[in-house]
């Protein structure tokens, strides 16, 4: 190859990013509602349902409730302030 190429970045610039501490974890999860939240990416549904029969297996005294963002990959601050209201806990799941 005998000239000069230039090759772009394709991932732009990336955000500024503040760290946030941890929530406080519970001391059991007995009792409580953890949200399954289902964020939309290939076969997350599937293992949604499977992490949701494992609790009902184990830990049979959590409470579980999948919940769906309305699309993939933008912000839903009604489901955010359902879990905040309603919810213990949250696991964001995806696909393999």
């Amino acid at each position: 190859m005998a000239g000069k190429i230039t090759v772009h970045d394709p991932r732009g610039y990336p955000p500024k990013v503040e760290g946030k501490r941890l929530a406080p974890r519970l001391q059991s999860l007995d009792g409580k509602l953890v949200y399954l939240v289902d964020c939309l990416f290939d076969n997350s549904e599937v293992f949604m349902d499977e992490l949701k029969a494992w609790f009902a297996e184990h830990l049979p005294a959590v409470n579980t409730k999948i919940i769906r963002p309305r699309e993939s990959w933008v912000d839903d601050p009604g489901m955010r302030a359902r879990i905040a209201e309603d919810g213990d806990a949250a696991i964001l799941g995806v696909g393999l």
